[in-house]
């Protein structure tokens, strides 16, 4: 309950886009949950999966492999081809996650 708490307590910010399309890293994590990656990375991970590595939180935008910690899902879908722009996410973008 804490570490759900501590996540969806602040807002964060989108630094940059990378590993995968829509995969955004963000920024301003609470320092007590940086944590590092997985030694052995998942091979597959759910699509809106909500997940923490170092000092970045992320939403997985579609199912692949991943070596972060995982907090939660999300609905919210980040990546999608369809729309114009595909990604939801786009640096500067404010983000605050809510508990279910």
């Amino acid at each position: 309950d804490e570490v759900i708490a501590r996540h969806t307590g602040r807002e964060l910010v989108v630094g940059w886009l990378g590993f995968a399309p829509g995969f955004a890293y963000l920024t301003g994590l609470d320092p007590v949950l940086e944590m590092p990656r997985l030694d052995t990375p998942r091979t597959s991970v759910p699509a809106g999966s909500v997940a923490i590595a170092g000092p970045y939180s992320a939403v997985y935008p579609t199912a692949s492999p991943g070596g972060w910690r995982l907090l939660g899902r999300t609905s919210v879908k980040v990546w999608d081809v369809t729309a114009d722009p595909p990604s939801l996410f786009r640096p500067g973008t404010r983000v605050r996650f809510e508990a279910a």
